[in-house]
């Protein structure tokens, strides 16, 4: 019993090993494309029915936490199916990486986002900007094992958080500071996605 658990731990191991240097392709293009275009149909709801977000915080709030929340479940199922198909009996592990690199800036976020509007409500403008920049550290933390052209993403994300931040008060909040920025992100994102795949392809 002592060889076979070894064996055993051997193989996970290996496996372990594997994961951390394979690039994932869980994600897929469309699905992130998808949530590109939930962002920007959020923001035009946003442009119709809030015109003064900063007086409807928690309206502002339900309108772009229900988006994350769709934009995640949508690719979570996604992920899960795509990164069966494509990386067959590593795929648990692989999804398990791209978990814990993306879980910290998912918390950070909702934590943040709970202390200002609890504690510091008349700075909850900071918030577009923050789940920008937060976001972007979750994309530098993936892009060990996501396509090389990635970081520009995560620049993106950096430089539109920084900018909204700079807008400072309502500004901050306009349809166009979460529109534009996880609109394009993530239509980059899989523009991205979809010229690598197709290169490996191509290479194969």
């Amino acid at each position: 019993m002592d060889d076979l658990s070894k064996a055993l731990g051997a193989i996970s191991d290996i496996r372990r090993q594997l994961a951390h240097s394979t690039e994932f392709r869980g994600y897929g293009p469309a699905t992130l494309a998808t949530t590109g275009l939930f962002a920007i149909l959020a923001a035009s709801g946003q442009a119709i029915w809030l015109p003064q977000p900063s007086d409807h915080i928690p309206t502002y709030l339900g309108i772009w936490i229900s988006t994350a929340v769709l934009s995640a479940t949508l690719i979570g199922f996604h992920t899960f199916t795509r990164a069966h198909r494509m990386h067959s009996g590593m795929a648990d592990e692989m999804i398990r990486l791209a978990v814990e690199q993306f879980l910290p800036s998912v918390g950070a976020g909702a934590l943040v986002t709970l202390v200002l509007v609890r504690s510091v409500p008349p700075v909850a403008w900071m918030l577009p900007g923050l789940w920008q920049i937060i976001f972007s550290l979750g994309v530098f933390s993936s892009c060990r094992f996501l396509p090389r052209p990635m970081p520009l993403a995560g620049a993106w994300y950096l430089l539109t958080g920084l900018t909204c931040l700079m807008l400072a008060g309502n500004r901050a909040l306009s349809p166009l500071s979460m529109g534009v920025s996880f609109g394009l992100g993530q239509l980059l994102v899989a523009g991205i996605l979809l010229l690598t795949s197709e290169k490996t392809q191509n290479d194969d």
